[in-house]
C-alpha cells in the first residue's frame, strides 16, 4: 500500500493551485501515515476552518484511520483554503508528520501569504515532551551548585574550558577536541563505526560532570549543533540505587525515573524506537557504580519492552543492543575502562591549562587588581597554582583566597608556608563549619580554627561516620537509615558537605545524599579515622590494604595502564576485580597522612588523646615506610647503559604523594634511603604537576645521582618548577610529551647551568618555540657533559634552529640531537649542516620533517669527506630508491656498535633509511659534509650523521 501511496506522489494535478484534488489523489497515502489527528484538529479548531462539532464528529470515529478520512471529508468539502492549510499544518510540523516529508518535497507545495499568516501550534505528544525536556534540561543546568548549597553561579558565566584531547584506544593523542559539538561529530576521532558509546575520562575534578551540564544547557537553548529530539542525562551512583531484584522496562525507566510525558507517552516511545538517532543519552561516573558490575558481562537483553535490571538496561544502551543509533555520552576517572566494542570515541580530559587558569580568575574576580593579586600569589606559591590545574582544587583555592580577602581587609595575603591539599580542605571545612555562627554587619568572626573545630566536633564526626560507612561499601549515595544512624541534624545537611541527590530511585519520596565530591567523603573517612576513639591501628590501615601487594604484579603491571594486557593481569590480589578503581582509597590514604603529619597536631590533641594520637601516628609511619621500601623491592629491574633502572608505577605515585603530605623530612629521608636504583622511570604513570613536588620532597635527599625519566604524564611548567630542589642530582631528565613551553625551559635553564651535570636531556612533544630554544642553546653551551638531546615535534623554527646549530657547533660532547617534527626551514637546514662539518663528536642527527623544503643546494659546498678507504658503506634510500655507495671512512667503535647498524661486508656498515623528503642527488650531495667518523646508523626515516 505504502509502494502505491509513493507511486501517486507524483501524479500532481494539472490545476498549480488544486490543493483539494491534491488531498483527494493521494488521500490513500495521508490515510496510511498520519498518525496524530489531534494536532490537525487543534489547528484547524484555532484558525476556525473547523467548528466544534466538526471536531466532536471526528473524535467520534473508532479509529485513527477513519479520523484521517473524516477530516480530509470535511476538509475537502470546506473548499481550497481549508485544503491548502491542511497540507500547510502537515508541512509546518514535519517531526509530527515525519513520514510525510518526501511526499510534500515532491509536491513542491508553496503556501500562500494568507495561509502563512495563519497561526500553527504544535500539540504534537513527541514535540510537546521534546518542549519539556527542554524547560527541565535548561532549568537543571543553569546554575553550577557550588560546594556550599547555598551558593550557585550560572553556568553561562562560570563556565570555562578545559584541555580536552582525542585519544586512541591506548590513549595515543589523536588531536585537540575542538569543541563541545565534536563530541558528537561522526567525521573526527571515530575509533569505531560500530561503536555507540563516547567516552570522556578524565582525574577527580577535572570538569566532566560540569562538561556535560554546559552539552544540557547548550541542548535546552536549542544550540546544540548535532539536532536531537531528546536528552536524557543519568547519574551512574543512581543506578546503585535499586535493589538486587528491581526490574524496569525501558520505557519507565526513561519515564518514570527522568522525565514524564504529558500527554501520549506510548506514542513518544514509539518514536524513539523508530528513530533512536533522534535521542542522546549522558551517563556520568562510571566509577560510582559497585565495583563488581562489568559492562561486558551484563546479560544481552535487545527487547525494549521486557523488563530488566536497571544495570542491564545501562549495560545495553552502551552497547547499542538497545537504541541502536542514539547518542551516549559515559564519564568515568582515570583508571576506569570500557570494552573496545563499545568506544566510538574517547576523550581525555587534562584541567586547566595556564591561559585556561587566568580565564576563570577573571569570571571568578571580575576586579581586576583582584586578579593580579591572585595570579601573583599563586605564581609564588607553585603548589598551589598546580593544585589549580584541576578545576575542583582551583575551585577550593580561589574561594580560600575570597575568605582571606575578607577576613584580612583586602590584603588577600595566602600562606607562605608550604600548602598540602589536607590544609586546603581543613580551611575549606573551618569556613563553612563558621557558617553556622551568628551573621553580624560591624563585626566579624574571631573564632580559632581550634575552638571551630573543637565546636564542630560532632558534626565532623557524625558526617566522618556516614562517609566511612560509604568507603567501607564502596558506596556513595546514603539513604536516610544511613544519615539517621549516624546522627546527622538537618541543621548539618544545610552546611554544604552532603546534598540531596537530585534523581529519584525505586524509594519514592525518602531522600537520600551524597557528599559534594568523592574527595570530600575521602576527607571525612579519614578525619573520622583519626578523631573516633574507638578505631584502632588495625582499622586505621584498613584502605592502606588497597595497595598492590608486594610481588603481586611486579613485572605485569610495568605497562602503561591503559595497555589491553593491563586490564587482565591488573595489580591485586588473585581473582580481585580487574576493573576496580581505588582512587577514592588512594585519598583517604592521603588525607590520613596529612591529618597525623606533625604541624596537625597543635589541631588535633583537642580533638584526639594525645595517648592514642601517638599510636595512630606510629602505626602509620612504619606501615607507609615499610610499604614503600616493600613495593620498590619487588619492583621490575634491567641494566640500561650502565643505569639500574627501576619501572615505577601509579601506586608508587601515590605512595610520594602520601609521604609529601606528612610534610616530615624524616620520613621523606627514610624513604629516600630506600631508592637503591639509580634510573628511576615514572612514565605513564598519571603525574600531574603537583607530583612533582612529593617526587621533589624524597629526591632531593638522595646523595647520588639519579636518571628521572617522566615522560608522558601531565606535568607542565609547574612540574618543572617544583623539580627544582632536585635538579643537583639529575644528570638524565627526560620530560617529553608534558604540555612543557618555554617558562618552563627557563626554569631548567637556570636550574641545569647552576649544576652542570647534564648528559641527557628528552623534551619532545612539547609546547617549545624559538625563545625556548635559546635557553636550550645555552643549556648546551654550558653543560659540557651533555650528549644526547631531544626537541622532536615542538614548535621550533629557523630563527630556534641557528641557535641550535650554532651550540651544536660549539659543542665537543653532543653525540645525538633530536629535531624531527619541528620547522627550522631552509636557513636551519644550512646551519645544522655547517655545524656538522668535522664536528668531533655529533653520530646522530633525527631531523624528519624539520625542513620539508630542505633541497640539495643547503647541502652542497660544505665540504669534502674524508678519503675514501678499500670499504665502502652503502646508504639505503628507502623504497623505490636503489642503495647508494658513498665514500667511505672509517666509522667509529661506538657507531658500530648501535642495534640498527648490520654488517653488508668486509669493514662496511648498511645505514637505514635516511633523510626524508630528499632526492636521490641530495643523498648522495650529503655525503659531503659529513666529516671523518660520523656516520651513525639509525631508525628508519631519521636523519642520521
Amino acid at each position: 500500500m505504502e509502494k502505491q501511496g509513493h507511486r501517486e506522489m507524483g501524479m500532481i494535478p494539472s490545476e498549480p493551485h488544486s490543493h483539494v484534488k491534491l488531498l483527494k489523489i493521494n488521500r490513500e497515502l495521508l490515510v496510511t501515515h498520519i498518525r496524530n489527528t489531534q494536532c490537525l484538529v487543534d489547528n484547524l479548531l484555532k484558525n476556525d476552518y473547523f467548528t466544534s462539532e466538526d471536531a466532536e464528529i471526528v473524535c467520534a470515529c473508532p479509529t485513527q484511520p477513519d479520523k484521517v478520512r473524516k477530516i480530509l471529508d470535511l476538509v475537502q468539502s470546506k473548499g481550497e483554503e481549508v485544503a491548502e492549510f491542511l497540507l500547510y499544518v502537515l508541512q509546518q510540523l514535519a517531526d509530527a508528520y515525519v513520514d510525510l516529508r518526501p511526499w510534500l518535497s515532491e509536491t513542491g507545495f508553496l503556501p500562500s501569504e494568507l495561509i502563512q499568516s495563519r497561526v500553527v501550534v504544535n500539540t504534537d505528544p513527541v514535540s510537546r515532551y521534546t518542549e519539556k525536556l527542554r524547560q527541565q534540561l535548561g532549568r537543571d543546568s543553569k546554575f553550577v551548585l557550588c560546594y556550599a548549597q547555598k551558593e550557585e553561579l550560572l553556568l553561562e558565566e562560570m563556565y570555562t574550558d578545559t584541555i580536552a584531547e582525542l585519544v586512541g584506544f591506548q590513549n595515543e593523542s589523536l588531536g585537540p577536541l575542538g569543541s563541545l559539538a565534536c563530541l558528537l561529530d561522526h567525521s573526527t576521532g571515530v575509533l569505531s563505526e560500530q561503536g555507540e558509546t563516547v567516552f570522556i575520562c578524565g582525574d577527580a575534578g577535572v570538569g566532566k560532570s560540569v562538561l556535560l551540564q554546559r552539552l544540557q544547557s547548550q541542548w535546552a537553548a536549542g544550540r546544540l549543533e548535532a539536532e536531537f529530539k531528546f536528552f536524557f542525562c543519568f547519574r551512574c551512583r543512581v543506578f546503585s540505587c535499586f535493589k538486587e531484584g528491581d526490574m524496569l522496562r525501558l520505557q519507565d525507566l526513561l519515564f518514570k525515573h527522568y522525565c514524564y510525558p504529558e500527554q501520549d507517552p506510548d506514542e513518544v516511545f514509539t518514536f524513539l524506537l523508530r528513530f533512536p538517532q533522534t535521542a542522546l543519552f549522558t551517563f556520568d561516573g562510571l566509577d560510582e557504580l559497585h565495583s563488581d558490575f562489568d559492562l561486558s558481562g551484563a546479560p544481552d537483553t535487545c527487547s525494549p519492552w521486557e523488563p530488566a535490571h536497571p544495570l542491564v538496561l545501562l549495560a545495553n544502551l552502551l552497547s547499542g543492543k538497545l537504541l541502536k543509533g542514539a547518542g551516549k555520552l559515559l564519564t568515568a576517572r582515570t583508571g576506569i575502562e570500557i570494552p573496545r566494542q563499545f568506544l566510538r570515541k574517547k576523550v581525555l580530559l587534562r584541567g586547566f591549562s595556564p591561559s585556561h587558569l587566568h580565564t576563570y580568575a577573571r569570571r571568578m574576580f571580575p576586579d581586576r587588581a583582584v586578579q593580579e593579586r591572585l595570579l601573583a600569589q599563586l605564581e609564588a606559591s607553585p603548589s598551589l597554582c598546580s593544585l589549580c590545574a584541576v578545576p575542583l582544587f582551583c575551585w577550593i583555592i580561589f574561594r580560600c583566597f575570597q575568605h582571606f580577602h575578607s577576613v584580612w581587609e583586602g590584603s588577600a595575603q595566602l600562606p607562605d608556608c608550604t600548602v598540602t591539599l589536607t590544609d586546603v580542605f581543613l580551611l575549606v571545612t573551618e569556613v563553612h563549619l563558621n557558617r553556622t555562627q551568628p551573621t553580624s554587619l560591624v563585626q566579624r568572626n574571631t573564632r580559632s580554627r581550634t575552638e571551630t573545630f573543637r565546636a564542630g566536633r560532632g558534626t565532623l564526626r557524625s558526617l566522618g561516620q556516614v562517609a566511612h560507612w560509604g568507603m567501607e561499601k564502596n558506596l556513595f549515595v546514603f539513604g536516610p537509615a544511613e544519615v539517621q544512624a549516624a546522627e546527622v541534624q538537618e541543621g548539618e545537611l544545610q552546611l554544604g558537605f552532603l546534598r540531596a541527590v537530585p534523581e529519584q530511585g525505586l524509594g519514592g519520596e525518602q531522600q537520600s545524599y551524597e557528599f559534594f565530591h568523592l574527595t570530600l567523603q575521602a576527607f571525612f573517612t579519614a578525619f573520622f579515622l583519626v578523631v573516633d576513639g574507638k578505631v584502632g591501628t588495625q582499622q586505621l590501615l584498613t584502605f592502606f590494604q588497597e595497595w598492590a601487594p608486594p610481588g603481586g604484579a611486579g613485572a605485569d603491571s610495568c605497562y602503561p595502564s591503559f595497555l589491553p594486557f593491563q586490564c587482565l593481569k591488573g595489580s591485586g590480589l588473585a581473582g580481585e576485580d580487574p576493573f576496580k578503581n581505588k582512587e577514592h582509597f588512594q585519598f583517604t590514604n592521603l588525607f590520613l597522612c596529612g591529618l597525623l603529619s606533625k604541624a596537625k597536631q597543635k589541631l588535633l590533641r583537642h580533638l584526639v588523646p594525645a595517648a592514642a594520637l601517638r599510636r595512630k601516628r606510629k602505626a602509620l609511619w612504619a606501615h607507609l615506610l615499610a610499604s614503600l621500601r616493600a613495593h620498590l623491592k619487588n619492583l621490575p629491574r634491567t641494566q640500561v647503559e650502565g643505569f639500574s633502572q627501576v619501572q615505577a608505577m601509579p601506586t608508587f605515585v601515590w605512595m610520594l604523594r602520601c609521604i609529601y603530605e606528612t610534610q616530615s623530612e624524616k620520613v621523606a629521608r627514610l624513604a629516600a634511603r630506600g631508592i637503591c636504583a639509580n634510573y628511576l622511570k615514572l612514565t605513564y604513570c598519571n603525574a600531574c604537576s603537583a607530583d612533582c613536588s612529593a617526587l621533589s620532597f624524597v629526591l632531593h635527599h638522595l646523595r647520588k645521582r639519579l636518571a628521572l625519566d617522566l615522560d608522558n604524564n601531565n606535568l607542565n611548567d609547574y612540574g618543572v618548577r617544583e623539580l627544582q630542589p632536585c635538579f643537583s642530582r639529575l644528570t638524565v631528565i627526560r620530560l617529553s610529551v608534558n604540555q612543557i613551553t618555554d617558562s618552563g625551559v627557563k626554569v631548567l635553564y637556570e636550574e641545569l647551568t647552576k649544576y652542570k651535570i647534564l648528559t641527557f636531556l628528552g623534551l619532545y612533544s612539547n609546547q617549545i618555540t624559538d625563545v625556548g630554544a635559546r635557553y636550550i642553546a645555552r643549556i648546551l653551551d654550558e653543560c659540557k657533559g651533555l650528549t644526547h638531546l631531544k626537541l622532536g615535534e615542538n614548535k621550533i623554527t629557523s630563527e630556534g634552529g641557528k641557535c641550535l646549530a650554532l651550540a651544536v657547533k660549539n659543542s665537543k660532547s653532543i653525540f645525538e640531537i633530536g629535531m624531527w617534527g619541528n620547522r627550522i626551514g631552509d636557513e636551519g637546514a644550512t646551519a645544522f649542516a655547517e655545524a656538522l662539518r668535522n664536528h668531533p663528536s655529533l653520530t646522530n642527527l633525527r631531523a624528519e620533517d624539520a625542513s620539508p623544503g630542505l633541497t640539495d643546494g643547503h647541502l652542497a659546498n660544505v665540504g669534502q669527506p674524508p678519503e675514501a678507504e678499500s670499504s665502502q658503506p652503502l646508504m639505503c634510500l628507502g623504497p623505490g630508491l636503489a642503495d647508494v655507495p658513498c665514500p667511505a671512512w672509517p666509522l667509529p667503535e661506538r657507531a658500530c656498535a648501535c642495534p640498527h647498524a648490520r654488517s653488508v661486508g668486509s669493514g662496511a656498515t648498511k645505514l637505514e633509511p635516511l633523510l626524508a623528503r630528499l632526492s636521490t642527488s641530495s643523498c648522495l650531495k650529503s655525503t659531503s659534509f659529513v666529516g671523518r667518523g660520523h656516520l651513525q646508523a639509525a631508525p628508519s626515516g631519521s636523519f642520521c650523521c
